[in-house]
């Protein structure tokens, strides 16, 4: 049965506006409701959001639910901190991150975004990823979490730096929304 609404979980008012203007077009009806439901401790985004999502449907007791995690992963640092992210970044902020990784030279890293679509009966992942370099310092004022911080590969600009039209155009959400609008217009 097709799903014709959904409730995106998140206290994020930017990534709302993203998720409805992807899928704008699509027949589905999202509304945004803000829970704060415990993490599963892991590296991988997709792993965290599917347990969110199931606790977000067994919380609302009904409809789909659709949740976001996203993870940065650092090469040097063996794919640390991942989904944990928020975490360290709420611990030492952007600027911290830049300099704890002065250490290293290599600054690579892949930006991942998973969407976890729950309905109660099936859990639909889609994911997008771009891969980058962490600045030296964090750069430009646009964005949330980390944007300031991340430089996709083949752009001298942080995604902070540039309009949201841009960052939309080429990010990991995009990529991962694309997936999700394909899915939807495909049921």
């Amino acid at each position: 049965m097709p799903i014709k609404s959904l409730t995106f979980v998140s206290s994020n008012e930017e990534k709302y506006r993203e998720m409805r203007g992807a899928l704008a077009g699509c027949g589905v009806a999202v509304t945004r409701v803000a829970l704060d439901l415990p993490e599963i401790q892991s590296l991988d985004p997709a792993q965290v959001a599917g347990h969110k999502a199931r606790q977000a449907f067994e919380h609302l007791g009904a409809g789909a639910v659709l949740v976001e995690d996203t993870g940065l992963a650092i090469f040097a640092w063996n794919g640390y901190p991942g989904a944990l992210i928020k975490w360290v970044l709420g611990a030492v902020g952007e600027p911290g991150l830049c300099r704890q990784l002065a250490a290293w030279d290599d600054r690579r890293a892949q930006a991942t975004v998973a969407l976890c679509l729950y309905d109660g009966h099936a859990l639909h992942t889609f994911t997008g990823q771009t891969t980058g370099i962490i600045a030296r310092e964090p750069r430009g004022a646009h964005g949330f979490g980390w944007d300031s911080i991340f430089q996709p590969d083949g752009y001298a600009l942080t995604y902070g730096e540039m309009p949201r039209e841009e960052k939309m155009r080429i990010s990991m959400r995009a990529r991962a929304l694309a997936a999700l609008r394909e899915f939807f217009l495909s049921q």
